[in-house]
C-alpha cells in the first residue's frame, strides 16, 4: 500500500534536489495566483469595465430621445416582414413624427416586424435627428461587466497554468540531469566498475 507524503518536495531529505523545491514553491505560487490572483484580477477588470459602460449608457442617454413616430410606409402588409417564431425583428421603414415647435419630420428608422402604415411605434433619435439603436440600459451594462471579469479571470487562469506546464517542464528537465550527474557518481559504488 502506497502512502502520500504531502509537503516533500519542501522538507530536507536526501532525495530533494533543488529542481523539486522549486517545483513545489511553483506550485504554491499557482495554487495562489489561481484561487486569489485570478478572481481578483477578474472583480478588478469587471469593475473597472462596469464603471465605463455606465459612462457610456449615461452619455447615450443624454444624447439620444425617444419620440413616438407613425409608419408612413406605405408598402403592402404582404411584403413587410414579420415576426417568425417568436424572434424580435425588425425593419428599415419611413416614419413620420411631429417635434415639440409643431414641424412635422420624417426619416428612415428600425421598426417592429409586423408594423403596418399607420401603426404607432417608439423610435429613439440623436440631436440631429438620426435614427439611433436604444440607450443601453442596466441589464446591458451589467452583462458586458460580467463578461469582461469572467473573461479576465479565465484568461488569467490559463496564463498562469501554461506558465506553470513551461517551469514543470523545464524543472523535469533539471531533475534528471541532476539524477544522471549523481547517478555517474554512484554507480561505480555499486556495481564496482569504474568510470
Amino acid at each position: 500500500m502506497r502512502t502520500r507524503v504531502r509537503g516533500w518536495r519542501l522538507r530536507r531529505n536526501p532525495l530533494r534536489r533543488r529542481s523539486d523545491v522549486v517545483e513545489g514553491w511553483t506550485l504554491l505560487a499557482v495554487a495562489l495566483l489561481l484561487f486569489v490572483g485570478a478572481p481578483l484580477l477578474g472583480a478588478a477588470t469587471a469593475s473597472w469595465s462596469h464603471g465605463g459602460a455606465q459612462a457610456v449608457a449615461a452619455e447615450q442617454r443624454a444624447e439620444r430621445h425617444r419620440v413616438r413616430a407613425t409608419v408612413d410606409d406605405r408598402s403592402t402588409p404582404d411584403t413587410l416582414p414579420s415576426v417568425q417564431g417568436g424572434g424580435q425583428y425588425s425593419y428599415r421603414a419611413t416614419v413620420r413624427w411631429t417635434t415639440p415647435d409643431g414641424a412635422e419630420r420624417t426619416t428612415t428608422a428600425r421598426v417592429p416586424a409586423g408594423s403596418r402604415h399607420g401603426d404607432a411605434v417608439d423610435v429613439w433619435l440623436d440631436s440631429r435627428g438620426r435614427n439611433v439603436p436604444e440607450p443601453t440600459d442596466a441589464s446591458a451594462v451589467l452583462q458586458h461587466s460580467v463578461t469582461v471579469g469572467a473573461c479576465t479571470t479565465i484568461g488569467a487562469a490559463l496564463a498562469v497554468l501554461l506558465a506553470h506546464c513551461a517551469v514543470r517542464k523545464v524543472t523535469l528537465r533539471r531533475r534528471l540531469a541532476e539524477w544522471d550527474r549523481d547517478w555517474a557518481l554512484t554507480e561505480p559504488q555499486w556495481t564496482h566498475r569504474r568510470a
